[in-house]
């Protein structure tokens, strides 16, 4: 069976001073920053390289010297790409320079990223036919593994979910969606201001708990002028980012519980 070969995008450009990682632990960038060991952006690019449908991967870190420090020997195997002015932005520009889809984003900040997680998205990315996928996990899903995680859900209807910063585009059409996604950089952790940027019967529907998943992908795929459509994980750790040192605290034991379990 032939397998789809991705484009591969990380995210890894810094927040600057104030990102509470560089706080706790005394450093410019937090992508240098260890888990179990190993910096944070060598574990997702490791586990990208070794999946097979990945083609190619490229980084948009700030220095390339920062990034053959974090990556070693890793480095020649991946693009360096300077950051624009937000992560929308570099995404952009990383797809217009190379428009040859499908792209896969990622972050240089999910070191419990696996490639189970990666098959299970790509596939249900590709059987929805949609111009974009969104990688979402329920709270029940978090929950039940963490519960005592702190996470930002968003609700719909019935259902609570967290980003798990896994984005499939698979044509052009996806472009839209960078670019409002550039917009709403600054209210993503504002679900009422997030919701009310397409429009004032999302935002009301939103307020009475009508709007549930479905159709907020529903509005949102009119509002951008494509498909898109919403991927849930089943895996619980596909939605731990390390933004704070207790993210960091959670990856380590993550990884200790990995390492004794039986091959």
């Amino acid at each position: 069976m032939t397998v789809q070969a991705w484009n591969v995008l990380v995210l890894a450009a810094g927040r600057g001073p104030d990102d509470p990682m560089a706080k706790a632990y005394q450093v410019t960038h937090k992508c240098p920053v260890e888990i179990a060991g190993e910096p944070m952006l060598a574990r997702v690019t490791r586990t990208l390289l070794s999946h097979p449908a990945v083609r190619s991967i490229s980084v948009v870190i700030e220095k390339r010297e920062l990034l053959e420090q974090v990556l070693g020997p890793l480095a020649c195997q991946v693009e360096f790409l300077t950051p624009q002015e937000s992560a929308a932005r570099s995404a952009l520009a990383a797809v217009t320079e190379n428009p040859r889809f499908p792209w896969l984003i990622t972050t240089g900040d999910h070191p419990l990223l696996t490639e189970d997680m990666i098959t299970h998205f790509l596939a249900e990315a590709v059987g929805s036919g949609a111009d974009l996928c969104v990688g979402l996990a329920t709270a029940e899903t978090i929950l039940a593994r963490f519960p005592k995680a702190k996470r930002t859900f968003l609700t719909f209807g019935r259902d609570r979910v967290s980003g798990c910063n896994l984005f499939a585009l698979t044509s052009k059409r996806a472009l839209s969606a960078l670019t409002f996604w550039h917009h709403l950089e600054g209210v993503r952790k504002r679900p009422w201001r997030l919701i009310g940027a397409f429009g004032l019967h999302a935002l009301l529907r939103f307020a009475t708990g009508t709007l549930t998943l479905d159709s907020a992908f529903a509005v949102a795929s009119r509002r951008l002028d494509l498909t898109a459509r919403p991927v849930l994980m089943p895996f619980a750790e596909a939605a731990v980012d390390v933004d704070k040192p207790e993210d960091k605290e959670l990856a380590e034991r993550i990884f200790i519980e990995r390492q004794s379990l039986p091959a």
